[in-house]
């Protein structure tokens, strides 16, 4: 089969499966909320191909999560809002998940997997953090949009991105992702 082909439908499945854990999450009580891996499907992808296709594959599981989010936009004060929101909100923050595979180069790949969602976990904090205080620092109220932003992005992705990290090497030890049809980690078996 052609590898393109391969690539799509393995990454249209991995954009389904991030959707679906997307939606099993626990709702912080002042907004965000914390998912299960959510972004380790597109983590995968990029380790697995290459940077562009994850970000490629990132943008478009964005896309989605615009979609699945647009009661946000009611929210919005100007049009240059609604291209924030959509930006550092979905599009960017979620397409940078395909970033991951940057760290392919290290020969553990369970490390490689863990550095990879910590880069991404970050990444996305800070799009998320560019975004309130561009456009949710009026909720602010008695602290500068920043620290609120900080705070309240914070909240959410700290433990966001330290389940992702977990997640990240606990599959890394199990699959190899390398492969180009995926397989168990071959264990190195040492006797005394």
């Amino acid at each position: 089969m052609n590898k393109k082909v391969i690539m799509l439908c393995e990454s249209a499945v991995m954009i389904a499966l991030a959707t679906v854990l997307s939606l099993l999450k626990i709702e912080w009580p002042f907004g965000g909320s914390i998912t299960i891996c959510s972004m380790l499907p597109i983590l995968i992808i990029g380790y697995r191909y290459n940077l562009l296709w994850g970000s490629f594959t990132g943008v478009v599981y964005g896309l989605i999560q615009l979609l699945l989010g647009m009661s946000n936009f009611a929210y919005a004060t100007s049009g240059l809002a609604v291209v924030m929101i959509a930006l550092f909100d979905y599009i960017i923050a979620f397409g940078v998940a395909g970033l991951g595979g940057i760290f392919r180069g290290i020969k553990n790949q369970a490390v490689g997997l863990g550095l990879g969602a910590l880069l991404t976990g970050v990444l996305r904090f800070i799009c998320h953090f560019i975004s309130g205080v561009t456009v949710w620092g009026g909720f602010a109220e008695d602290m500068p949009a920043w620290l609120y932003s900080l705070t309240y992005n914070g909240a959410y992705m700290l433990p966001e991105t330290v389940i992702l990290i977990v997640g990240a090497v606990l599959i890394g030890l199990i699959i190899d992702f390398r492969s180009p049809k995926l397989k168990g980690v071959k264990r190195n078996n040492h006797s005394n």
